[in-house]
């Protein structure tokens, strides 16, 4: 099973941007879909954005479609999240989760291996 850990959070101004990675342990991670969620402060946690094995297909949820850009790296066993144009309502923390079903799940259930998570807080 593939193993993740998240790094790349912090304190950002609203407006400005951060790159988040997720590096995976595992010679699974090239046939894993890969996927961002997070979870804010009381609430459910979120699904953000998911690419599949190969990089070719992609899905954002509407929140953060045209600001958000999902990427991965096979060769270097690391998925990455671009996030431009960042607002208060992005503060959360943010989870890298690993997928064996085909194509583009972007169910938590559907995700089998979790990251311990990474702080993002956008202040106003």
């Amino acid at each position: 099973q593939v193993q993740l850990v998240e790094s790349g959070g912090g304190l950002v101004q609203a407006g400005g941007s951060l790159t988040l990675s997720c590096a995976a342990s595992g010679r699974s991670f090239s046939s894993a879909g890969m996927g961002w969620f997070r979870q804010a402060p009381g609430k459910e946690r979120d699904f953000v954005a998911v690419i599949n094995r190969s990089g070719s297909a992609t899905y954002y949820a509407d929140s953060v479609k045209g600001r958000f850009t999902i990427s991965r790296d096979n060769a270097k066993n690391t998925v990455f999240l671009q996030m431009n144009s960042l607002k208060p309502e992005d503060t959360a923390v943010y989870y890298c989760a690993a997928s064996r079903v085909l194509g583009v799940p972007n169910r938590a259930p559907d995700f089998e291996a979790w990251g311990q998570g990474t702080q993002v807080t956008v202040s106003s």
